[in-house]
């Protein structure tokens, strides 16, 4: 039975390609809403949300409340400072774009829970393993140097902007509170 000059209805072809048009399309969605989780790179660099705290008591909770929003942000600073500094190590950047693959796919892109053997994983231990696993699978490399001065880097720029940010517009989640999401307020 021959199909020429047919347009197929289903994805379940031989050669597969319905499927694979299928995946790109769900992963392009993913991507874009994946990236949509991430809090605006305006809101991030308000310049009237930038001050210094009045005291080291008040700088501590601004660190916590602006990790906890701001944490697809600052993981993506992170990993863009050590991309960078792994330019000049090809064999560490290789092993580094294979681990971005794995932090889109387990991180970014998610649009729902990672779940492993029953038991949904919350996004930070996701993010602790992920981390982890880059930086030990990075240093096997050989760009140790490079390695841990770029997460030194990433990690005081990302301390600096969570102290310097003030907290006063940011507000909890209702619905995300056990997840440690947190909502802007409106401005009127």
């Amino acid at each position: 039975m021959t199909t020429y000059g047919t347009i197929p209805t289903s994805s379940g072809g031989a050669t597969g390609t319905g499927t694979n048009l299928e995946y790109l399309s769900r992963a392009k969605e993913r991507i874009k809403t994946g990236l949509g989780t991430r809090r605006p790179w305006k809101e991030m660099f308000n310049f009237r949300s930038i001050n210094l705290p009045h005291s080291v008591s008040e700088a501590f909770p601004r660190i916590k409340t602006n990790i906890g929003y701001f944490r697809m942000n600052y993981a993506i600073i992170t990993l863009v400072i050590l991309f960078m500094s792994l330019l000049w190590h090809p064999i560490s950047l290789i092993v580094f774009l294979v681990l971005m693959a794995a932090w889109l796919f387990l991180y970014f892109l998610r649009d729902e829970p990672l779940v492993i053997l029953h038991r949904v994983i919350d996004d930070r231990v996701v993010l602790a393993v992920l981390s982890v696993v880059t930086i030990v699978l990075l240093l096997l490399t050989g760009a140790t140097m490079n390695i841990l001065l770029a997460v030194l880097v990433g990690f005081v720029v990302v301390v600096i902007h969570a102290v310097l940010r003030r907290t006063e517009d940011l507000f909890l989640d209702e619905d995300g509170v056990e997840a440690g999401g947190y909502l802007v307020a409106s401005s009127s």
